[in-house]
């Protein structure tokens, strides 16, 4: 049998991550393409991540330069499966026991749009494009990441598409609703044995019930956001809304607060914050009912819109008795508002894959082609992780996610982790000072990314995803 051609190798510790997944390529020029597009992902550009870019060709002129249309070709054309990609770097996520998600952390649901113009790209409509807050034309994704205190890391992502665009509008069988899309994305993670001890979703997911309804069936625990003003029959007397419920709970200020309890919070960037948690009632939900509605917020007296949350679990209030036949542990107020604060680890996601990464720079029209340039971002994205928590060890698992994580410098030490199918340990055995530009670009035009990429990658892989 024939030993397979050697592809150029990537710049530094990228080469050992790359090698891992070589054996979900068939030809050279894949395993190559794939060296590339993470390594132009990586590298810091002053412009958009668009395949010139990614290739160091000039905007627009460069276009037709050999090396765009390599990256082109490996995008749309090339035979090659995203599915199987994202698998392979979820099988390195577990294997490795600096990334291995464990039952600590939750699953956080959420969609994010990016604006994109015209209709011949598909999954592109007039949607609510939440980082533009307004109706615009683009395509929204949703997704999920894994999230401790420590670490977060996505794992799936479908592109939505909108009933306009598809023949029968909502009766056609290839539509679903963004909560449906959630709920086989929740599966999908179950499938890939990630561990988690409950999904955590804002409003737009907590106020569905069938998705509610879809978390149970699956015997998932939740804690799910629920807006302030969402109306439930009642009679006269009784509460409507969760913020109604809130203000019927007793407070006397600090030094009495009845109903409410003291929850405080440390936040990684150092300072804490005195929250106030009670469980109130509303409808179907109680503290001692199979469902409840916990209320949290800075300020009992005002509920402040920016930091009062309104949040539905089907955890169990310990000593309560629907703890007895309930099969998810009990957990109080604290435990409450901890696995929801994980959720803003989303967030943070969003920023890093968008800002640096090129998330939405994509220059694709199919769908198969923009779920390959996701799933190499992701790819991308826990290639940063695995790099920089070999070199530094993971960071203090305490506190709150609120605001941005600092953790310090790495070095690029030995990653741990085998590969899926025995493509050994990922390794880095460079040291910063080993990585300088090994040549000058051969001829006059830009750089090509691995001309220069050894220098600039060695400057990246010493920061946190995070930092």
């Amino acid at each position: 049998m024939t030993a397979r051609v050697q592809v150029p190798p990537a710049p530094g510790p990228l080469e050992n991550y790359a090698a891992c997944f070589d054996d979900l390529f068939s030809h050279l020029g894949q395993r190559r393409g794939f060296r590339e597009y993470l390594t132009g992902l990586l590298l810091p550009r002053e412009r958009n991540k668009t395949l010139t870019c990614l290739a160091g060709a000039e905007p627009m002129t460069g276009i037709n330069d050999p090396a765009v249309q390599r990256l082109q070709y490996f995008l749309s054309e090339s035979v090659w499966d995203p599915e199987a990609v994202n698998d392979r770097r979820l099988a390195l996520l577990r294997s490795d026991p600096a990334t291995a998600p464990h039952p600590g952390g939750v699953l956080v649901i959420d969609d994010s749009g990016d604006r994109k113009d015209g209709h011949a790209t598909d999954h592109v409509s007039r949607q609510w494009l939440g980082r533009l807050g307004k109706t615009d034309s683009g395509i929204v994704t949703v997704t999920t990441l894994w999230a401790d205190e420590r670490l977060y890391v996505p794992l799936h992502a479908q592109p939505y598409t909108a009933a306009c665009r598809l023949p029968r509008g909502t009766n056609d069988p290839a539509f679903a609703t963004k909560p449906r899309i959630a709920a086989r994305l929740v599966a999908k993670a179950l499938e890939a044995g990630i561990a988690f001890t409950a999904v955590v979703a804002d409003c737009a997911y907590g106020d569905n019930d069938d998705y509610r309804a879809e978390l149970r069936e699956l015997g998932l625990a939740y804690v799910l956001a629920l807006k302030r003003r969402k109306g439930l029959w009642a009679p006269a007397w009784a509460a409507h809304t969760p913020i109604d419920a809130a203000r019927a709970l007793t407070w006397r200020g600090p030094d009495h607060p009845c109903d409410w309890t003291r929850v405080p919070r440390r936040f990684r960037d150092g300072h804490t914050e005195t929250w106030w948690a009670a469980d109130a009632r509303l409808g179907p939900w109680g503290p001692d009912e199979p469902y409840r509605l916990v209320i949290a917020t800075t300020d009992p007296a005002t509920l402040p819109d920016q930091s009062t949350w309104y949040l539905t679990t089907n955890l169990p209030r310990p000593a309560s008795p629907a703890a007895a036949g309930c099969p998810h542990p009990p957990a109080d107020l604290a435990t409450v508002i901890r696995i929801y604060a994980l959720r803003s680890w989303i967030e943070q996601g969003y920023k890093q894959v968008k800002d640096e990464l090129g998330w939405a720079d994509f220059q694709v029209r199919s769908s198969l082609a923009i779920r390959r340039h996701q799933a190499l971002v992701m790819a991308a994205f826990c290639f940063c992780w695995h790099t920089w928590l070999a070199g530094s060890g993971p960071p203090d698992g305490s506190g709150d996610p609120g605001g941005e994580p600092s953790p310090p410098p790495g070095e690029g030490r030995r990653l741990g982790g085998q590969s899926a199918q025995g493509g050994g340990k990922i390794s880095s055995r460079h040291g910063p000072a080993s990585f300088l530009a090994s040549r000058a670009a051969p001829r006059p035009r830009l750089a090509h990314p691995l001309d220069t990429a050894p220098a600039l990658l060695a400057r990246l892989v010493q920061r946190a995803p995070a930092a």
